[in-house]
């Protein structure tokens, strides 16, 4: 399917410039190929390894027949010589084409999100004295309601603003409840 060879195609774009690079020698290849005989024989046997491995052939012509082998061999024998890659020469993993577009896109998509995120939790525009001016309020109301004592009366007073905005049936729960507050 389309999602699954992922891995083929950024090896085949990575292609072209993984055998161009300098930083791909033999010594760097002989690894690639070593890593994954030994780890994943089944992607890479010990005869493909020796074939791969052959001082006879050229670095590059090597590398370009591993990778053509591996983009033959599936998704996951690419992925794992990504993964391989990423182990053995982190620097040119970091500097493959399709890495380098991912990085790019990954940027522009945060950067759009950074210009979004201020416009979209923004829940009013009129600042922090505003606030703390409404917070100094409900706590002045609070701070008279729990300590204002019987004598100014304030829990009777809050009680039957409570009463006004419920409902019917609410409202002579509430009425008895403010009765017995005011009888204590």
């Amino acid at each position: 399917g389309e999602i699954a060879d992922i891995q083929k195609k950024q090896l085949q774009s990575d292609a072209q410039f993984l055998c161009s690079n300098q930083r791909m020698d033999t010594e760097l290849v002989d690894s690639l190929v070593l890593q994954l005989n030994r780890i994943y024989p089944q992607i890479l046997s010990d005869k493909e390894a020796c074939k791969f491995r052959s001082l006879r052939v050229p670095t590059t012509e090597r590398l370009r027949e591993l990778l053509q082998y591996l983009h033959e061999k599936g998704d996951d024998a690419c992925y794992e010589f990504y993964r391989a890659l990423h182990i053995q020469a982190e620097d040119v993993y970091f500097s493959l084409p399709t890495r380098i577009r991912q990085r790019e896109m990954t940027d522009s998509r945060s950067a759009n999100n950074v210009a979004v995120i201020p416009e979209r939790y923004v829940l009013n525009d009129r600042g922090p004295i505003f606030f703390l001016s409404c917070f100094s309020v409900a706590v002045g109301i609070a701070f008279l309601y729990y300590y204002g004592g019987e004598s100014c009366n304030m829990k009777t007073y809050f009680h039957s603003l409570y009463v006004l905005r419920l409902g019917k049936d609410a409202k002579d729960v509430f009425v008895s409840y403010v009765e017995i507050l005011a009888r204590k």
